[in-house]
Order: structure tokens, then C-alpha cells, then sequence
């Protein structure tokens, strides 16, 4: 996925009331940029910190920039979680996914279960349909381990229960982690930061929702999809 426009350095302020960051740009410009990103943003947000933001193509939004990425150090972080589902979108139909080759039809955004959206939905009169639901990953605690969630998700442990539903109908399911960075070489889920979301993972396992990590490759033009990496078992 390439950014429609050029993104613009700055320097992170601060991250506050959840979805908005003042930055510095590089001429000195303080501005208020969207945050989109709804989790704790876990070692995401230190003062200091290069950052890049998106300019808004409608000059009538309230905020003219959203906040796209940051560098940690070990890596650059895209932390914009409206964006996973069109890179993975994209790399499904780049066939870039083995896992998910082979449907004719992707959709997204389509009703399912009880009042929820599939982010990906694929469809193909010759196999079962398939159900994929896409998570940003950008924790990492330990060198090397990306974590998912940052924080408790109730909405994440839905969402995991719908898919178990969908294989109990006799249809594919996938729980897909996009790790938003490029300083990770295996997956797991933060049970201690949600057990909730921990047993509901597990339980879906067990019913037979196929879990697939991907890690990113990213830098200020693009972030596209590079290689799956391990899923601690």
C-alpha cells in the first residue's frame, strides 16, 4: 500500500485523549494530528520520537494531518490502524498470501454474525467461503516478539467467538495479525494483558480458525506486506 501523498517529519509532543498527537514538524510548525489508533500504543509514543504524518485530502477536516508512523530505533512502527485491512486486502489479491489464494471474490465490510463486519470477506463457488478478520499488531515488549492486544479488547474477544461460530457452520475462518513493524520474528498474544482475549484465542484455535501472522516492510512511501513469521504455539 502506497501513501496517496508524501508524508511530512516531525517530532512527537505528545499522544493524548486517545486519538490525538501534537507534532512538530521540521520548520518548527506545532500541529494536532488524528491518532488513529484506539489501543495504548505501548512504547509508541515518546516524546522526541521522528514521526511522519499524512496531509488530509479534504481541506474541510477538522484535523489536516493523521499521524502514520514513528521511529522506535529498532524499526519503523505504522501506527495508523485504519490501514491493515487495505494492505492485506491488497496483498490477497497480489497473491502474496498463499494461505488466502485461489477466491475470485474479496469484499470487505461485509455483515456476518450477530451485528458484526468481516474485515475481508472471500468467495469462490469451488471452495468454502472464508471469513478474515485483521488485527494491527505494533506491541513489542520483548526484542524480536510482537504481542497482541496492547491493551484489554472486548470487541477483539467478539470477534474471535464470530469466527468460531462461522467454522462450527462449516465455513473458513482466519484470524490474520499484521505486525506493523520490522524488529519481530515471532507472534504471541499478551494473555497477561488480556486473559480474556488469551482463552477466547485459544478456544478458537481449537475449533479451527486458522491464525496467520505477517510481518511489514515499511518506510515513509509504502508499507506492504514482507513474510509470515512464527506464532508461538
Amino acid at each position: 500500500m502506497e501513501f496517496p501523498s508524501p508524508l511530512i517529519r516531525g517530532k512527537l509532543i505528545k499522544r493524548y485523549k486517545r486519538f490525538l498527537s501534537d507534532i512538530e514538524l521540521e520548520g518548527g510548525q506545532i500541529i494536532t494530528a488524528h491518532c488513529a489508533n484506539s489501543g495504548s500504543m505501548m512504547g509508541l509514543k515518546e516524546p522526541g520520537s521522528a514521526v511522519w504524518v499524512s496531509p488530509a485530502n479534504n481541506p474541510k477536516r477538522k484535523l489536516q494531518y493523521t499521524w502514520e508512523l514513528i521511529d522506535i530505533g529498532s524499526s519503523l512502527v505504522g501506527i495508523n490502524t485504519a490501514l491493515p485491512n487495505k494492505i492485506v486486502a491488497e496483498a490477497i489479491v497480489a497473491q502474496q498470501i498463499p494461505e488466502l489464494s485461489g477466491y475470485k471474490t474479496l469484499r470487505s465490510e461485509v455483515k456476518y454474525g450477530e451485528n458484526s463486519r468481516i474485515d475481508i470477506f472471500l468467495q469462490d463457488g469451488d471452495q468454502a467461503d472464508c471469513y478474515v478478520e485483521v488485527k494491527s499488531v505494533t506491541l513489542s515488549r520483548q526484542a524480536g516478539k510482537a504481542e497482541f492486544p496492547d491493551s484489554v479488547t472486548s470487541r477483539g474477544t467478539k470477534h474471535l467467538q464470530e469466527l468460531s461460530n462461522m467454522v462450527d457452520q462449516g465455513y473458513r475462518a482466519a484470524m490474520f495479525y499484521l505486525v506493523q513493524r520490522m524488529d519481530c520474528s515471532i507472534f504471541d498474544v499478551a494473555s497477561d494483558i488480556d486473559p480474556a482475549y488469551a482463552q477466547a484465542f485459544k478456544i478458537a484455535r481449537e475449533k479451527g480458525v486458522e491464525v496467520y501472522c505477517y510481518q511489514c516492510q515499511i518506510n515513509p512511501e509504502q508499507i506492504k506486506i514482507e513474510s509470515s513469521i512464527q506464532i508461538v504455539e
